[in-house]
């Protein structure tokens, strides 16, 4: 079971992906949406949703809430430089698109959103060590 704890974040790294590289001509255009910036939202749930589910992957790997704090920082720095790299695609690859400096900043509040879920997440499971056998709170030596 553990060569799976990966593949909803990979589904959702995919589905962010098209979803990105969709033609600007193609998305809807409403001025209720532009008045409450939707896309920016729209950044912040998949990004926070693709940090977050990456998180949960390495969290599985039941390690000390140190190291997990020391992977979600490259989680986020690495969907924050996902996040960069495919303004710049949407800025000379994709029609209609354009560099939103705004877009990449709803790219790192997605992730911290997610790091704030997951330490949720991790401090309701007790935040403690997890042995190879399950057990919380034993002796790990």
């Amino acid at each position: 079971m553990r060569s799976y704890r990966f593949t909803w974040a990979i589904a959702w790294l995919i589905l962010l992906t098209i979803v990105l590289l969709i033609p600007g001509s193609t998305l809807p255009k409403n001025s209720l949406l532009a008045a409450i910036h939707a896309d920016k939202w729209v950044h912040i749930a998949l990004f926070g949703g693709l940090c977050f589910l990456f998180d949960r992957g390495i969290t599985q790997t039941r390690q000390t809430s140190e190291w997990h704090n020391k992977r979600y920082l490259l989680i986020s720095m690495g969907g924050i430089a996902y996040g960069t790299l495919m303004e710049f695609v949407q800025l000379y690859w994709v029609k209609n698109r354009s560099f939103e400096t705004w877009d990449i900043a709803a790219d790192g509040l997605g992730c911290l959103l997610a790091f704030l879920a997951a330490r949720h997440y991790l401090m309701g499971q007790g935040g403690k060590k997890i042995g190879p056998d399950g057990n919380r709170d034993r002796n790990q030596n």
